[in-house]
């Protein structure tokens, strides 16, 4: 059984974790095979937008725990991918992740890591380090502190507590908080609506402008948005754009055939 499905929707390819028996907990080889099939669906020019979801009643676990015993015992010896787990962040296309259920540890980055997160209301969500004995991992000392504020992050990381999706939602960690049935279909909505009416140049740009701009500053940010607005000005996507708003049509953007600078 693949530990990672794929499926498309139109221009949407929703990838899905799956472990269910285990709630999708993460191993180095379903790892590579998410991170395997994020390139493919970056260099497939069909493909706009990602959703990333879980079978059955899990999102994702965190790390297996078979795993942990292994590296506790010294016992494991999987080679590591040499892709860091915030991989996905350097995709050129959005990725949505769609929480149908557990987000824990290993599981919760990488919720984070996507773009852009809907979850289902009653998902139980916890970092879940501090019980465990360990830290907080991949960067999510980072990148919580930046998505909901120092003090909320430091609530959430030292007390390793369980919240809701409801909860995650109210905190700034998911765009959205909706029934757990209707989770993965509103996600794959806006995907949709994503590959329909959004630049794919325009995206990739856009997502790298707001992960990167973090280390930079006001001015530094504003000043390579101008070098990169009058490039926009010379693409085909711009002229689209255009042409199709004042046709009160839906756009027919090029693919993404190759990330543009």
């Amino acid at each position: 059984m693949n530990d990672v499905l794929a499926a498309d929707d139109g221009g949407v390819r929703i990838l899905t974790f799956n472990r269910p028996e285990r709630l999708n907990a993460w191993t180095d080889a379903m790892g590579r095979r998410y991170f395997d099939l994020l390139e493919e669906a970056e260099r497939d020019p069909g493909v706009r937008a990602i959703v990333v979801t879980g079978a059955g009643k899990g999102f994702c676990a965190g790390a297996d725990f078979q795993t942990l015993t292994a590296i506790q015992t010294g016992d494991y010896a999987e080679e590591p991918d040499k892709r860091p787990n915030t991989f996905p962040v350097t995709i050129g296309k959005p990725i949505i992740a769609a929480v149908n259920g557990a987000c824990a540890g290993l599981g919760m980055v990488h919720a984070l890591v996507c773009d852009l997160v809907f979850t289902a209301d009653d998902a139980k969500w916890t970092t879940a380090f501090a019980r465990r004995g360990l830290i907080a991992e991949y960067g999510l000392a980072w990148v919580l502190p930046r998505l909901i504020g120092q003090a909320r992050a430091m609530d959430i990381l030292l007390s390793g507590r369980t919240f809701t999706g409801s909860e995650a939602y109210e905190l700034g960690l998911a765009g959205k908080a909706v029934p757990r049935e209707e989770v993965v279909g509103a996600a794959v909505a806006y995907a949709r609506e994503l590959a329909t009416f959004s630049s794919p140049a325009s995206m990739a740009i856009i997502k790298r402008q707001v992960w990167g701009d973090w280390t930079t500053t006001l001015d530094e940010s504003r000043d390579t948005a101008v070098g990169l607005m009058v490039e926009s000005f010379g693409r085909p996507d711009f002229t689209e754009g255009v042409a199709s708003f004042l046709e009160r049509r839906e756009p027919k953007f090029p693919p993404l055939e190759e990330r543009p600078r």
